[in-house]
């Protein structure tokens, strides 16, 4: 590659990079929420099923469990994105206005970034001209802030995504413990919960790059927690007569 073209297709990485890193984020949130649907809705029913046999009332208690446990995750995410998203403008407007009152320290400040990448000198200081000429806000978002200004997080989306993770995870145990019969639903339950809990632990591992074993083992043994303490906890209420 020579240095000619260099400037030309060094903008294009960073975007890529951070648009795939963005993606990986959202499906690790989106299995880390259908893992919190499973286990909470799954701890819930059976818990139930641990003091009566009753479908009306596991089918209640499911289904608000899945719509307390969705609104909330879904109004989380959003507060949090919100919060974010409040960072990210403020960051904005505050590079806007150093790049209008201090335009040469800003276009140091970018050679000297561009120098950290690897580039020489002379090299930085050609990208950081072409780059802060055709867009400098751009330029200076996406090296020194990491963001990209046309593509702020919203928190909208990120609110839908975390209550539709949820409310898919949530409908398994939900389904399982409601549609067979009385003397089939726990172990039914216990079984697709455990199943769709390694599935979970195994996808978390690989979108983060680490073994599933151990991913597997922590969320299957906290989920079989989960449910042997509900089961317990109803089982002794409904003997007591609560």
């Amino acid at each position: 590659m020579s240095a000619a073209d260099t400037p030309d297709r060094m903008p294009t990485h960073p975007p890529h990079d951070e648009a795939m890193g963005t993606r990986l984020n959202w499906l690790r949130a989106a299995v880390l929420g259908a893992n919190d649907g499973i286990v909470s809705t799954a701890g819930l029913v059976v818990g139930v099923a641990g003091a009566t046999d009753e479908r009306a009332q596991l089918l209640t208690a499911g289904l608000a469990g899945l719509l307390a446990g969705s609104l909330s995750m879904a109004a989380g995410e959003y507060v949090s994105v919100s919060t974010q998203r409040d960072a990210e403008r403020a960051a904005l407007v505050q590079e806007r206005r150093e790049l209008a009152d201090e335009p040469e320290a800003e276009l140091d400040e970018l050679t000297g970034l561009y120098q950290e990448l690897g580039l020489t000198r002379s090299l930085a200081r050609q990208v950081a001209e072409q780059l802060t000429a055709h867009d400098a806000l751009a330029a200076h978002a996406q090296v020194e802030l990491r963001i990209d200004p046309d593509e702020l997080t919203n928190p909208w989306h990120a609110a839908g995504a975390s209550f539709l993770a949820f409310t898919a995870g949530a409908l398994l145990p939900l389904l399982a413990m409601v549609l067979p019969s009385a003397s089939t639903r726990l172990p039914i339950t216990v079984a697709a919960v455990l199943v769709a809990l390694v599935v979970c632990g195994w996808s978390g591992a690989r979108l983060g790059g680490a073994p599933p074993t151990r991913a597997i083992v922590r969320t299957t043994a906290g989920g079989a927690l989960a449910m042997a303490v509900t089961y317990g906890v109803g089982s002794l209420l409904g003997a007591s007569g609560v």
